[in-house]
C-alpha cells in the first residue's frame, strides 16, 4: 500500500512539471511564420531584408503577411530582383509596408473602413465593412493568428506602397 501511495504521489508532483512544459509560450512573429510552411517567400525576403531581429523583438507588431502563392502572382522575375542586394532598400520597403506597430486584432476594425500607419512610413487603407477584410488590394484569408509579439494576418496579395 505504501509502494501505491507514493507513486499516486510521485504522478501528482510530476504531472504539473509535465503540463508547464508543454505549455510553451507561443513562438514570435518570425518562428511563427516559418513553422506555418505557406511564407517561405516571405521568410526568405525578411532574411534578405534583414528584418530577422526586428520581427522577432518585442513588438508588438501587426503583420500583413503574403503567402507564397501571393508572392507567385508578381511578374515573373520581381521576387528574384528584390532579393538582390542592390534592390534590399526597396524590399524593405515593401516588406515594411506589410507591417504596422501595435497589436490589431480583426475585432479591432470590425464594421470599419480606416487607415493603419506602417512601418515604412505610408498608410494602409483596412476596409471590413462588407464582411470580409480587406488591405489595400488584398483579402485577409486568415486572421488573428497571435504570436508571443504581435499578430498575423493572412494576405492573398503583396501590397506594394505608392
Amino acid at each position: 500500500m505504501k509502494s501505491l501511495s507514493r507513486a499516486l504521489f510521485a504522478a501528482a508532483v510530476a504531472a504539473p512539471l509535465a503540463l508547464s512544459s508543454v505549455a510553451a509560450k507561443a513562438a514570435d512573429i518570425v518562428d511563427t511564420a516559418v513553422s506555418a510552411g505557406q511564407f517561405e517567400t516571405l521568410v526568405a525576403a525578411v532574411k534578405a531584408a534583414g528584418l530577422v531581429d526586428t520581427l522577432k523583438g518585442e513588438g508588438p507588431y501587426t503583420v500583413f503577411a503574403p503567402t507564397d502563392e501571393a508572392f507567385a502572382k508578381l511578374p515573373a522575375g520581381t521576387v528574384d530582383d528584390l532579393l538582390k542586394p542592390e534592390n534590399k532598400d526597396k524590399l524593405v520597403a515593401i516588406l515594411t509596408y506589410h507591417v504596422v506597430p501595435g497589436k490589431v486584432m480583426s475585432g479591432d476594425v470590425l464594421n470599419k473602413q480606416v487607415k493603419a500607419g506602417t512601418v515604412e512610413g505610408s498608410e494602409l487603407s483596412i476596409n471590413a465593412l462588407n464582411g470580409g477584410v480587406s488591405v489595400d488590394e488584398a483579402k485577409v484569408i486568415q486572421a488573428d493568428i497571435e504570436t508571443s509579439n504581435g499578430v498575423i494576418h493572412v494576405i492573398d496579395t503583396v501590397v506594394i506602397p505608392e
